[in-house]
């Protein structure tokens, strides 16, 4: 993104969170003229130890020396999360691991990482990208979400699929909680990543033709492993509860690899084994 795009970004950040955060929370009174939710601006400033305009400037996007020690003192504030944290800095600072383009030639899954996740039987692995494109996946996750053989290799990103395909919207009950994940996932990428042009181009492509992406990208929820308990809706197995661990592949690719395990005290193993067969 640049530097204007950043800092639009940095700016809407900075709201949503401001208006997560009640008075009562960091131990200031409500009053009784508040005409939006959250803390104000002064009182952020106050709680941070920095001046109001300052603080102003900040969350309009405008371009001021930052340093990490008051950013780190504005997080305290907002009780950021570490994952929020580092979106905080990534994009106030413009720091990140690495800000090049991708490069066009797909992420690979190694045979070993390959083996990993097909010894895993009957927990249905997806390994993703930075880009969230699907790269790998076991059989269990063929039968329980889509054959992702049959899928274009250009057209398998997780998220677009998700808005694209009927099968997935069907599939999830909580289908909002599945998407809310894996754009926290994306959100962290996309502060990481801060010198990458995709991320801009994606995010207008959904806004534009998916209106149900925008509600749920504006929530700015940042997380880069999300805890989630997903209900499916089986054709063929019926109800199915899992939950979702997400777990960074170490290496030379930015790759994510995310397990569905079925929920103790569930019959959906027991489903798995039979859809399997």
């Amino acid at each position: 993104m640049n530097d204007q795009e950043r800092l639009m970004a940095l700016s809407v950040f900075l709201k949503k969170q401001r208006a997560k955060i009640t008075p009562e929370l960091v131990g200031l009174p409500a009053g009784t003229r508040r005409r939006t939710p959250g803390l104000r601006r002064e009182e952020v400033a106050q709680l941070a130890g920095v001046s109001t305009t300052w603080y102003t400037w900040l969350e309009q996007g405008r371009t001021i020396q930052v340093s990490a020690s008051v950013l780190e003192n504005i997080a305290s504030a907002l009780q950021l999360t570490l994952d929020e944290r580092r979106y905080l800095f990534s994009l106030a600072l413009e720091t990140s691991s690495a800000i090049h383009p991708l490069e066009e030639t797909p992420s690979r899954v190694n045979p070993s990482l390959q083996r990993i996740i097909q010894e895993l039987k009957y927990y249905p692995a997806i390994v993703s990208d930075r880009r969230c494109h699907i790269v790998g996946w076991n059989e269990a996750a063929s039968r329980v979400f889509l054959d992702f053989q049959q899928i274009p290799e250009e057209q398998r990103n997780m998220i677009r699929l998700l808005f694209t395909r009927q099968e997935l919207r069907r599939l999830a009950v909580n289908w909002e909680d599945f998407v809310s994940g894996y754009l926290a996932i994306f959100r962290a990428y996309y502060g990481e990543y801060v010198g990458d042009e995709w991320y801009n181009q994606f995010l207008s492509e959904m806004k534009r033709e998916h209106p149900a992406f925008s509600e749920i990208w504006e929530e700015n929820r940042v997380s880069s492993g999300p805890e989630v308990t997903l209900e499916f809706r089986h054709g063929k197995a019926g109800r199915m509860l899992f939950e979702l661990t997400s777990l960074q592949v170490h290496g030379s690719s930015d790759l994510r690899c995310s397990i569905y395990t079925p929920k103790e005290d569930s019959t959906t193993e027991l489903k798995l084994i039979q859809l399997m067969k």
